[in-house]
């Protein structure tokens, strides 16, 4: 039971990762093997998720409460300010001085999120292009639609266009500035993957099940006060045009408040986009074949059960 060694739990939004993640943790209690002496003191959780590193954006981003956590130390929520852009390289750095940290207590760090490029960046050890931003350029970018970014990046590099997702704005405005800045198209990205084992663990849910859990959450979300999170961000100091970058329901809601939809149009929209979120995920996921999919603890359990005994 020696070694480096670390749980990587993902899945599609609302699929019960957290508690999933909270669950083996409280199992993975400290461990002593009477012979070898080896073994650990618990488990601690560093979320994976693009959202949950923001301030003041806890309903929406279905952040896992105090009470939830049940005593289980997690790392990388409420980091950032929404004011700023995070990025995956900010991201990367802090999730690997938190995964160092939970080693040098002698316990076992689980990551646990959503975000696929989040967790490819952690455990592949993606080296983003160190291109700074170019703050002119972007905002001249940003006054176009994603199509027409498109349409630029598919002049501009013909290879990168074919992997981008296509409606997102932020990625496309990087990949562009990336190329503009270098005069190149965007490189491959390095790999510097982790030294040591790595179990990945995704919660598999049908299409109907995950819609209803979709479904019920939001609403949850919305007797929670989701509507008054959006506008505390708007009180805050952020422009409705910030707050839509963040995109899915945040930007549907925000619609709502500036009366551009009215209440139910908010609900049937806010799950479609929700939905579609779930899909791309799992597009993200079923990429990665090292990942070993679980319908129930149990199966996850005795996963995490052998994955120590090697």
């Amino acid at each position: 039971m020696g070694g480096k060694k670390l749980i990587v739990i993902l899945g599609p939004t609302a699929s019960g990762k957290s508690e999933l993640a909270i669950k083996l943790a409280k199992k993975l209690a400290p461990y002593r093997n009477e012979v070898s002496g080896a073994g650990f003191n618990g488990a601690e959780i560093i979320s994976a998720d693009s959202r949950q590193v923001y301030k003041k954006m806890d309903i929406g981003t279905g952040k896992v409460t105090k009470k939830e956590m049940k005593g289980i130390p997690h790392h990388l929520l409420d980091v950032a300010n929404p004011k700023r852009r995070f990025t995956v390289t900010q991201y990367r750095k802090l999730a690997l001085r938190a995964i160092d940290n939970i080693f040098k207590k002698g316990k076992i760090p689980i990551l646990c999120g959503g975000t696929g490029f989040y967790i490819q960046a952690v455990v592949d050890g993606i080296l983003i292009p160190e291109v700074k931003p170019d703050w002119k350029l972007r905002e001249k970018l940003e006054r176009k639609s994603p199509r027409e970014l498109y349409k630029t990046l598919k002049k501009l590099d013909p290879k990168r266009a074919k992997t981008i997702d296509k409606n997102n704005p932020r990625r496309l405005i990087r990949a562009i500035e990336i190329i503009l800045k270098t005069k190149k198209p965007v490189p491959v990205l390095k790999k510097n993957p982790l030294p040591y084992p790595v179990l990945m663990i995704g919660i598999k849910k049908s299409k109907e099940e995950l819609n209803k859990l979709i479904e019920k959450r939001f609403f949850k979300w919305l007797k929670s006060g989701l509507i008054k999170e959006v506008k505390n961000l708007k009180k805050s100091g952020l422009s409705w045009k910030k707050i839509e970058e963040f995109g899915m329901h945040y930007y549907i809601v925000a619609q709502y408040i500036q009366g551009k939809i009215n209440y139910g149009e908010m609900i049937k929209k806010s799950l479609i986009e929700l939905r579609n979120y779930a899909k791309r995920q799992m597009t993200w996921f079923k990429k990665n074949k090292r990942i070993k999919w679980v319908k129930y603890y149990k199966k996850a359990e005795g996963l995490v059960s052998n994955f120590f005994k090697k």
